[in-house]
């Protein structure tokens, strides 16, 4: 059986005993939490939050799914393309290591803009590069020029990333 990283999303504010419950199930989780200080009236502490809100990410089977949609708290898996969403090892390893090393953490949304230039990080047309036509929910109309004729695509968001300049 193969275990993958998927992402759960929870009740508001849930993060951290959704957490809880999954350690005491025996389920492999993780909520990465962000360290960031709080001042109070009469001192600054330092709380750590959850980084992403209501949202966990398991380690599991296939076979161990429906005992993850039945914790208390959770309110179902994150779906991509109509299946749940799947996490590389790595990707955890990285928000780990990266919680480790900074404090006050802040998480953003990519936003692609028409004109952005950018370049294909997946699919058929990884490596080439394009300028942003257009967004349509999670997909991306680019433009790219080869071979002397223009080319216009929709690809994945996730298969985009915007070109250093």
């Amino acid at each position: 059986m193969v275990r993958q990283w998927l992402a759960v999303y929870t009740k508001p504010r849930w993060e951290k005993k959704v957490h809880q419950y999954f350690t005491e199930k025996g389920i492999e989780s993780y909520c990465p939490l962000n360290k960031v200080h709080r001042q109070w009236s009469d001192r600054i502490k330092l709380v750590e939050e959850p980084l992403f809100k209501s949202y966990v990410f398991v380690h599991i089977t296939e076979s161990e799914q429906l005992q993850v949609k039945m914790t208390n708290g959770v309110l179902n898996f994150v779906y991509w393309l109509g299946k749940p969403a799947v996490l590389k090892q790595v990707e955890i390893d990285r928000i780990r290591r990266f919680l480790n090393e900074h404090d006050n953490v802040e998480v953003q949304l990519l936003e692609l803009r028409p004109s952005d230039q950018v370049v294909v990080t997946g699919g058929a047309l990884m490596d080439q590069q394009g300028k942003v036509l257009r967004t349509l929910g999670n997909k991306v109309e680019i433009e790219i020029e080869s071979l002397g004729y223009r080319l216009v695509a929709q690809i994945d968001k996730k298969n985009l990333e915007i070109r250093k300049r």
